[in-house]
C-alpha cells in the first residue's frame, strides 16, 4: 500500500485514512511505502499514527531519503551522507518505529550513488536501524546504476501496462538478486478511466494532477479501454495481474483513498490474467 498523495493530506479525513491502513493489514498487505516529502510532509506521520498499537513485526515499513518537503509545495534534495542519516533517524521518530524494513533513496542522480553515501547506509544497517536499502527512479540509466550497486537491495521503478519496456530492467534486477517494487502499477488510474469518475474533492484533486502532469499517459491509456469491459475482473485488477505475472516483481505498490478499491486490488494477486486478455494487452502495447 502506497501511503502518499491525497491519502496523506490533512484534508482527507484522518479516521478514513487510518481505517484504510487497518483494513489493508486485515487483508494481508505487509508492505507500506511512504516518504518524508509525500503529501506536503503529512503522509509519514499519518502512517505512524495509523500503525500505533498495531503489531508491526513481519511488516515492511518503507520510507525514503534524499528528498524532503521544503514548504510551499516545494521538494528539497540532499543526498549527502549526513542528510540521509538524519532523514532516516527523523523518519523513525515520525513513524514511531525502532527500525525500518526498507529505506529507498528517492530519485537520486547517478553521481549521487557514491561510496561515501553507501558507507553511510551500511552504518545505518550496522546500527540496526534499517534492514534493507534501495532506490527508486524513472530514468533507465539511474535504474541500471541502482541494479549494479551492491549496497542496494531493492529497486523501485514505474512498471504498468503503459511501460512494458521496463520488463528487461526487471529481469536484469532479479538476475542480480534485487527485490523489485513496481511503482505506479495502475498508471495513476488512467487505464481504469478514473478521471471520468468525479465523485468528490479527492477525484477532482487527482484529475487536476493528471491533466497537469500526465496528458501523454491519459492519451496512451485509451488503447487499453477494453480492460474496463472485462467480465470477472476490473481494469485495475487486470493491470495488477499483468504486473505480478513477471517473476522478477516482488510487489506492486498502489495507493487508494477508497475501501472498495483497496479490497478489489488486494484480490488481484489471486487472479489469473486470461490468455486472450494478455494477447490484447500486448497488441495494444505494440500500438
Amino acid at each position: 500500500m502506497g501511503c502518499a498523495s491525497y491519502w496523506g493530506l490533512s484534508r482527507f479525513d484522518e479516521g478514513e485514512a487510518v481505517a484504510l491502513v487497518h483494513r489493508a493489514l486485515d487483508l494481508g498487505i505487509t508492505l507500506f511505502d511512504t516518504a518524508p516529502g509525500y503529501s506536503r510532509g503529512e503522509a509519514e506521520p499519518r502512517l505512524g499514527r495509523a500503525l500505533k498499537g498495531r503489531f508491526t513485526e513481519g511488516l515492511v515499513i518503507a520510507t525514503k531519503a534524499g528528498t524532503f518537503h521544503a514548504g510551499g509545495g516545494r521538494t528539497g534534495r540532499d543526498f549527502s551522507p549526513g542528510a540521509v542519516t538524519a532523514s532516516v533517524e527523523a523518519s523513525l521518530r515520525r513513524l514511531g518505529l525502532e527500525h525500518l524494513g526498507l529505506v529507498q533513496l528517492h530519485g537520486p542522480a547517478v553521481s549521487e550513488l557514491n561510496d561515501h553515501l553507501f558507507e553511510a547506509l551500511e552504518r545505518l544497517r550496522e546500527r540496526g536501524l534499517v534492514r534493507a536499502f534501495g532506490a527508486n527512479s524513472f530514468d533507465p540509466d539511474v535504474i541500471s546504476a541502482i541494479i549494479a550497486a551492491p549496497t542496494l537491495d531493492v529497486v523501485m521503478l514505474d512498471y504498468n501496462v503503459l511501460r512494458p519496456e521496463r520488463r528487461g530492467l526487471i529481469t536484469q534486477a532479479a538476475a542480480q538478486g534485487k527485490g523489485v517494487l513496481a511503482g505506479m502499477p495502475l498508471a495513476m488510474g488512467h487505464v481504469d478511466g478514473q478521471i471520468r469518475k468525479l465523485r468528490g474533492m479527492r477525484d477532482l484533486w487527482y484529475a487536476a494532477r493528471a491533466l497537469k502532469n500526465h496528458r501523454q499517459e491519459l492519451a496512451l491509456a485509451e488503447r487499453f479501454a477494453f480492460l474496463r469491459r472485462l467480465e470477472g475482473m476490473s481494469a485495475a485488477q487486470a493491470s495488477l495481474a499483468y504486473i505480478l505475472e513477471h517473476p522478477g516483481v516482488s510487489a506492486a505498490v498502489m495507493g487508494t483513498t477508497r475501501l472498495a478499491h483497496l479490497e478489489a486490488n488486494a484480490a488481484a494477486p489471486d487472479l489469473a490474467l486470461p490468455a486472450d486478455v494478455r494477447a490484447r494487452l500486448e497488441a495494444a502495447q505494440r500500438g
